[in-house]
This record gives structure tokens, C-alpha cells and sequence, in this order.
């Protein structure tokens, strides 16, 4: 465990700090100190080993009420069941391809009924436009009948295979699923669609079956590759951002309203990159309807940035909490979290101190927020190249994976890991 003697905060104004050599090793990190805040623990619950014991891990976790935590790597979804000092991790299903889905990079949610659901990037049956499958959304429930054991596999059920370009979407990414009151799931595919530009569906339980239908398909100016998961609001509008797209390629953000039995979309904003970012990573929504997403690049100091949509007099307001100091690849990549008090918590898939991404916290402050830089990794044991939301638990402790680094043995980067960081 790393005592996080590396944490340091800076208002508003001020730019998260350079990178540093990423040659600086993990104990370097309690050597250096700026402006120590409370004292913070960083810990690898779980280094993946490759193969059959996952690596790659980017879809993002939960946390269920006895505080095991689920998610997904390159070929398992799994759990982590904590025990004392130890986590033990269980894999609930390894994919390997073919009609049961490969590469379930989005995380899995519990679905009304209890099971979990998620989404695969290839695989399925059916589909004879896209090479290895469009991808599946999946179900999995554990066998009554199986004795109990952490070797048990859970059952699979394909509620939906996509069929891909032109009248179906494919290859759902990094979003996750969303239920809505009725037990309906909503997603987005990233690809598919009549101008291959990705969809929003939505999938209706039908007489012991799922009946999926595509609420809308983008077609370019309109946004292209809808990557991340969307959010309602009381109405019953449906939020989200696309990757690309646009008036200027940057990407969007977008709300889909339901009128006359379909969905029509209206752009809230267009992303100009320089000015304000670039490639947007999706939104949460908070109790007075706000919205608050990141980019992954660009905007003033060319590391992407945190941004805030609020609605006022019929129009949405675009307002930039924060930029990142970075370049490629240095800024956030994933949903924010946001805790009761209003807090947001983020990681960068890049950059920090040692050019490995970092853990981060947005604090209201008046009409100012407060940036708090909580970890930088190194690509040692503790990881690198973070990229999944973030969970908190009921102490505050928080929860993340980061994509390589851990467990060098089995990959040639690094398997990745899951981390805490006790607070």
C-alpha cells in the first residue's frame, strides 16, 4: 500500500502539474510531497494475470449492498468479494467468441430482476456485416443447481445479438445499460445504423424475450459513435454525447425526446475542440438536472476538460469546470462520479505527474470549484491508463480499475488492476 503523500490541490485557475519521467518508480511516490491534504490510502485489490484471468479491464464497476464489486476484462466478467485485508476474484464468465460475445469492454449493471446485464463488443449470431459478430447485449445469473464454489461459472443468456449496418447498430463500446421504471434497457452501439454511425436502442422484455428497436441512428452531422452510457431525467428524455460528429467532427451532446411514438434529437452543443474539447466521454446528471461530463483532448490546455450543461429559459449553457494540462490521450476518458455532497470524481487516461493517468476530485466552491489531484500512477503494480468510472462506498473509500500495468508476467503491458484508495 502507497501512502498518497503525492496528493496535492489547486483552485480553479490553476492547471493540473506537468508530467514528470514515467521513469520515476512506485517508491518514488512517498517521497514526494506537495501540500498533503488528509491522509489517503492507495491499494491493488485485485492485479489481473492475462488469458482466463482477465487483463484489459475498462468497463466500469459496481458495487452491490454487501460491498463485492463486479466488472468486466478483455474476456471475464467478474467478481471481487472483499475479505478482511484479502479480495478474493471470482469469474463469472469467460468469453471466448462466437455466439455468446467477445470483448465485453462496458461493465455489467444488476438489471430489476437481480441478474447482471451487460454488453459484448463482437460476437453473436446472425449478423452477416460484421466480421467476428456485431456484439450481444448478455444476462447472467448464477446456477441454483451448482454447488458453491468460486470456480462455478454463471449462466449466460444472449437477450439481444446485433445485426449491424444498415438497419441495426454493432459494436456497443463503453456505455452501459440503463433501466427505466418498466424494466426496459437503453444502450448505445457505436457503429451501425443507415449511416454507420451508431445508434441508441432500446430493448422491451415480450413474452419471456427482449424486442429491441433503435430510437435513433446518427448519421454524421448529427453525431457519429455514441460510446457511453446515457442518462434520463424526469420526463423521460434520454441524454447522452457522441464521440465524433457534429458540426465540427469534434463530437456532441444531445437529448432525444420522445414526440408521436418515435424520438427526435436535438443538439445541445458541438464540441470546437480547441475552445472547448474534444471526443466527449458521456454525462451523469445530478438532483437539479444538471449535466456533467469530460473530454478526452483539446480544449485550452490541449489535455481535454470537466464541463457542466445546465438548462435556463429553454437553453442549455455549456460551462468549462476545468482543463487539463496534457496533449493524445492525456485527459479523461470515462464517466465522472459524483458523491452526495456534490463532489465529482474522475480519472485521466494519460498524464499526472508520471504519465500514466490520475485520479482526481472537483469540489464546489461558490461559484468556483476546487481541483484536487487524489493519485497519479505510475504503470508499476499499481497500474496505469485508468478509464473506468469510479465507485465510492458508503465510507468514502474509492474504487477503480486501470487498464495496464499490475502484472507484468502474463502481458506484455501489464494486465491491469483494480485499486482502492481509503479515505
Amino acid at each position: 500500500m502507497t501512502n498518497l503523500a503525492q496528493h496535492s490541490t489547486y483552485t480553479l485557475s490553476r492547471s493540473v502539474h506537468g508530467t514528470a519521467s514515467t521513469l520515476l518508480l512506485t517508491c518514488a511516490l512517498a517521497m514526494l510531497i506537495a501540500a498533503p491534504a488528509q491522509a489517503q490510502i492507495f491499494s491493488v485489490v485485485h492485479s489481473f494475470s492475462g488469458g482466463g484471468g482477465g487483463n484489459d479491464p475498462t468497463g466500469s464497476l459496481i458495487m452491490d449492498a454487501g460491498g463485492n464489486l463486479y466488472g468486466t476484462a478483455y474476456s471475464i466478467t467478474y467478481k471481487l468479494s472483499g475479505r478482511g485485508d484479502g479480495w478474493t476474484l471470482t469469474p463469472l464468465r469467460t468469453y471466448n467468441g462466437g455466439p455468446d460475445g467477445e470483448n465485453p469492454w462496458g461493465g455489467v449493471v444488476f438489471g430489476p430482476d437481480g441478474a447482471l446485464y451487460g454488453t459484448t463488443w463482437l460476437g453473436g449470431f446472425g449478423a452477416t456485416n460484421c466480421a467476428g459478430g456485431c456484439g450481444i447485449v448478455f444476462k447472467l445469473t448464477p446456477d441454483a443447481n451448482a454447488p458453491r464454489s468460486v470456480l462455478t461459472p454463471w449462466n449466460e443468456t444472449v437477450v439481444y445479438p446485433f445485426q449491424g449496418y444498415p438497419n441495426d447498430g454493432q459494436n456497443p463500446a463503453f456505455g452501459s445499460l440503463v433501466f427505466d421504471a418498466s424494466g426496459a434497457a437503453y444502450g448505445t452501439a457505436e457503429f451501425g445504423g443507415p449511416g454507420n454511425s451508431g445508434t441508441v436502442y432500446k430493448l422491451t422484455p415480450s413474452a419471456g424475450g427482449w424486442t429491441e428497436s433503435v430510437l435513433y441512428a446518427f448519421n454524421g452531422p448529427d453525431g457519429a459513435l455514441p460510446s457511453y452510457s446515457l442518462v434520463f431525467d424526469g420526463a423521460g428524455n434520454i441524454y447522452g454525447t457522441t464521440e465524433e460528429g457534429g458540426t465540427n467532427e469534434w463530437g456532441t451532446a444531445f437529448e432525444l425526446t420522445p414526440l408521436r411514438g418515435g424520438w427526435v434529437e436535438t443538439i445541445l452543443h458541438n464540441f470546437l475542440g480547441p475552445e472547448d474539447g474534444q471526443f466527449p466521454s458521456g454525462f451523469i446528471r445530478d438532483g437539479a438536472g444538471n449535466l456533467y461530463g469530460t473530454t478526452q483532448g483539446a480544449g485550452h490546455l490541449d489535455g481535454g476538460n470537466v464541463f457542466e450543461m445546465t438548462y435556463s429559459d429553454g437553453t442549455w449553457n455549456f460551462n468549462v469546470l476545468y482543463n487539463f494540462n496534457g496533449g493524445d490521450d492525456a485527459g479523461p476518458s470515462a464517466l465522472l462520479t459524483m458523491d452526495a455532497a456534490g463532489n465529482i470524481y474522475g480519472t485521466t487516461l494519460g498524464g499526472g505527474r508520471y504519465g500514466w493517468g490520475s485520479v482526481f476530485e472537483l469540489s464546489p466552491s461558490g461559484s468556483s470549484w476546487n481541483f484536487t489531484d487524489i493519485y497519479d500512477f505510475t504503470d508499476g503494480a499499481d497500474g496505469g491508463w485508468p478509464r473506468s468510472q469510479l465507485v465510492l462506498d458508503s465510507s468514502g473509500s474509492i474504487y477503480g480499475t486501470a487498464s495496464v500495468g499490475g502484472d507484468f508476467s502474463g502481458c506484455r503491458d501489464g494486465c491491469g488492476t483494480v485499486w482502492k484508495i481509503t479515505r
